[in-house]
């Protein structure tokens, strides 16, 4: 795997909306100006101020954005400036053999995962699975997320990565692999596609927001007939922000169904890791190797 260069102060980052549009353009300025913040010089693409429907801006408009900010080569990092829906639809549209020839650093989550897994499995490089500017940055973030931001962004996002919620330990023992996944829906759905997640021998790391426990069942349901859960090395649970049922007593709990669907592969496996959609928030470095012992996370 190829980790690229780190940010530095004054690097010039593309700033991309590959999935839905900023509600407001005041957002997209915040956005910016939590940027210039951190030291860095946010290079404003057009699909973030584009609006088509649900989406930033046609296919083509946002598939260009993300060729442009990979092959331009006075852009020393991308940042995705929020998720929402939309960035699967632009898979088939990248050439991801002239991506691989300039790594970059690269963040975002949620919609964004579809990007990682294909920017780590096809192009071998690591990228970042952080919090995004428009989303959180520009609010404001508590120490834990931005301390974990800024050692993703300048290079020193190694060592024991400790969650800053209670974690616990659904099987316990070792693993030791490169780091994959994301968000549920986007890996799941990815499941019998040409973009489809590859979990043999990786640490595989999941989180979700406002799915219903029938939902996230049936996405762990497909990605345990695929075979993911035995090919994986470990399993580390994140952040499952309001998946919680309407009617609690017709439904299962999502501890029922981590019991039912992720226990029985036997893999080390921990639940409550905090990264994901809600604050505080760990930075992850998706396609790195990392080491799992019972409720400990080691970046190596």
């Amino acid at each position: 795997m190829i980790t690229p260069n780190p940010l530095f102060p004054g690097a010039r980052i593309a700033l991309i909306s590959p999935a839905s549009p900023v509600p407001e353009t005041s957002q997209v300025a915040a956005s910016m100006d939590c940027l210039t913040a951190l030291g860095l010089d946010p290079i404003l693409y057009p699909s973030c101020t584009a609006v088509y429907g649900y989406l930033s801006g046609s296919d083509a408009v946002r598939a260009h954005d993300v060729m442009d900010a990979f092959l331009d080569d006075s852009i020393d990092g991308i940042f995705c400036i929020r998720g929402g829906y939309g960035v699967q639809r632009l898979l088939p549209l990248l050439d991801f053999a002239a991506i691989a020839k300039h790594p970059k650093w690269f963040a975002g989550y949620s919609d964004i995962t579809a990007l990682h897994i294909l920017l780590n499995q096809v192009c071998g490089f690591v990228t970042y699975h952080t919090p995004m500017p428009s989303t959180e940055i520009r609010k404001g973030l508590d120490v834990y997320t931005g301390d974990y931001l800024k050692r993703a962004l300048f290079g020193t996002l190694t060592g024991d990565v400790p969650s800053c919620t209670p974690v616990s330990c659904l099987v316990p023992g070792s693993a030791e692999g490169l780091l994959t996944g994301g968000n549920l829906s986007l890996v799941s759905s990815s499941l019998g596609t040409p973009y489809e997640i590859d979990t043999r021998g990786k640490i595989l790391f999941l989180e979700d927001v406002d799915e219903a426990p029938y939902r996230i069942d049936g996405m762990l349901n497909h990605m345990r007939l695929a075979g993911k859960f035995d090919d994986c090395a470990g399993i580390i649970l994140g952040y499952f922000t309001d998946c919680t049922a309407k009617d609690p007593e017709k439904s299962l709990s999502l501890s029922q169904v981590f019991q039912d669907l992720v226990i029985p592969a036997g893999k080390p496996t921990i639940c409550g890791y905090s990264c994901g959609h809600s604050l505080p928030s760990m930075s992850l470095p998706l396609g790195k190797c990392v080491r799992m012992s019972d409720s400990v996370l080691t970046i190596l």
